[in-house]
């Protein structure tokens, strides 16, 4: 599947008719982008989800705003980064603490967060597909990793492409609960 450029977002976005279309091909392609630069800045999981939802709302408002002076991304990452330091202010002033005291604060939350790397998280993505039985394991890493189309793969196996759909949707479920047991967010 080719990657959906930005341009084609923000004409989409142009568009009263596909506004909303383009907005759900945006949070697809920048949603855990934004995620990840907010839970860099504001350190906390829970933080990082309100930062999130606060900067989506953000783009929603603002893209037919967008000049395109910058890459789209960076436009969004401005954004996040603003918001991300906004919340980190309004916090700091809820809590009634300074910024000495607030980085104290954020050290014992890192410490108290159960932080996974990357590579943990990949290892727990393979022990979950290799948890599926051969069938939907195959099914899996053909659509998940080769992006083969649905139609294609029926030929391979010899069944309809909705036998597959459902396949696929399974496997995910069945990936899904086993790394939700192994994390505690």
């Amino acid at each position: 599947m080719a990657e959906i450029t930005d341009e084609y977002i923000l004409q989409l976005f142009a568009n009263k008719k596909t506004k909303e279309q383009a907005f759900k091909l945006l949070l697809n392609k920048y949603q855990r982008f934004i995620y990840y630069n907010a839970r860099r800045i504001v350190v906390s999981h829970e933080d990082a989800n309100d930062v999130t939802q606060n900067v989506c709302l953000k783009i929603w408002r603002n893209l037919e705003n967008f000049r395109g002076e910058s890459a789209l991304k960076t436009w969004i990452s401005r954004i996040c980064t603003n918001e991300a330091l906004t919340f980190i202010e309004k916090k700091k002033k809820l809590l009634n603490l300074d910024d000495d005291s607030y980085t104290d604060f954020m050290v014992v939350t890192q410490a108290e967060t159960n932080f996974i790397s990357p590579s943990e998280i990949e290892n727990l993505l393979q022990e979950s597909i290799i948890k599926l039985p051969p069938k939907q394991r195959a099914v899996f890493t053909m659509r998940y990793y080769e992006e083969m189309p649905y139609a294609e793969m029926s030929e391979i196996f010899g069944t309809s492409e909705s036998a597959l759909k459902a396949s696929y949707h399974f496997a995910v479920e069945k990936i899904k609960k086993n790394i939700s047991e192994h994390l505690t967010f």
